[in-house]
């Protein structure tokens, strides 16, 4: 009589990473059964974004599908052609999720082993990572307020731009405070050129403060933006 397989836990557990200028949201990291299964194959790299962890459930990162999925659930700080990453495959049998078929690129043969879940704890548990929000500083929910705020008004489109990204600007832990910009949010926005035009590129860069409340910071931030047409009032980004 064939054994029964092991069911592994899955919980998901928001990090800041030490190099937090390759993203500066935080990662999403696997734990299985309380094990970080990604630090012994690939200690350098880094979980998918929460960014990425916003749309639909379909379009989460470790979601399941129809058919077997091959995710990058590990990349370098660079980038997967540069220095490889770890790639796992996912899918559905029965009432279990697997993964299964690791690659790791990166030049080290270490991979994690084969990891089975139940669908319904899996499932739970990446819906309940995708709503997390305890993790967040004021500059991170800042940052996710604004921009909802600015997807939302569609304030970009009207001038002819598409909105590139919102990000936390963190402190640089370490540097002198003359050198030190403080924390607040980047917003990336480009104007939308024809072929062969030039794109031009924009940038603002606003600040954050921790002593006052961040609906009310976000409020003013999107007010300020779409106060005027914002390839005048942003900066030109190099």
């Amino acid at each position: 009589m064939a054994p029964h397989p092991t069911i592994s836990t899955l919980t998901l557990q928001h990090r800041i990473p030490d190099d937090w200028a390759a993203d500066p949201w935080a990662e999403v990291r696997p734990l299985v059964d309380g094990v970080d299964v990604l630090r012994a194959a690939h200690p350098e790299g880094l979980a998918p974004s929460c960014a990425y962890w916003r749309g639909p459930a379909e379009s989460w990162p470790l979601a399941v599908a129809q058919e077997p999925r091959r995710v990058m659930i590990s990349e370098p700080t660079c980038t997967a052609g540069c220095c490889g990453a770890l790639y796992v495959t996912i899918r559905r049998e029965g009432d279990h999720v697997l993964w299964e078929s690791w690659e790791n690129t990166s030049g080290t043969a270490a991979v994690p082993p084969e990891h089975r879940f139940d669908s319904a704890q899996y499932e739970a548990e990446l819906a309940r990572a995708a709503s997390d929000r305890s993790w967040e500083e004021p500059v991170d929910t800042v940052a996710r307020l604004l921009e909802e705020r600015l997807v939302d008004s569609g304030w970009f489109e009207r001038w002819g731009c598409v909105l590139t990204s919102v990000s936390p600007r963190r402190e640089e832990p370490g540097l002198p405070e003359e050198l030190t910009s403080p924390e607040g949010v980047d917003v990336h926005f480009h104007q939308v050129g024809g072929p062969g035009e030039r794109m031009d590129r924009y940038q603002y860069e606003l600040i954050v403060t921790g002593d006052h409340p961040v609906e009310e910071q976000a409020r003013r931030l999107a007010a300020q933006i779409m106060a005027d047409d914002p390839r005048k009032t942003a900066g030109v980004s190099h």
